[in-house]
């Protein structure tokens, strides 16, 4: 009997809190800060894929690797098993094939924003 009262107040919590859920969250269809532009500057009521420069990309790609490529390098140098050499020679691989990466990139244009 002490289950079934358990169980039965329980729900009866859950229909409550589900109930004040619903009614509290009722939205409006047409807001004033839904009808605003957003911060980013694109207005709301365009279209939602809109297109954006490829350069855009292009450096937020080259951005990530140097972040990722500092992320790997730096902590190596922390590790008690690695030596300084073998650190110094893989550090200067790693940056020497994101430079060429980065001097390939530049003479192809890819990092000018006007053409």
């Amino acid at each position: 009997m002490k289950i079934f009262m358990f169980i039965l107040t329980l729900l009866l919590i859950f229909i409550i809190m589900s109930t004040l859920t619903i009614l509290i969250s009722k939205k409006s269809t047409m807001d004033r800060e839904k009808s605003s532009p957003f911060e980013c500057g694109f207005s709301p009521i365009s279209k939602a894929r809109m297109p954006f420069s490829i350069h855009f990309f292009l450096i937020a790609m080259v951005f990530l690797i140097f972040d990722i490529e500092l992320s790997l390098i730096l902590p190596m140098n922390s590790f008690k098993t690695i030596k300084n050499d073998e650190w110094l020679k893989t550090s200067f691989i790693v940056m020497t094939l994101i430079s060429y990466g980065l001097y390939h990139e530049w003479l192809n244009g890819i990092l000018q924003w006007s053409k």
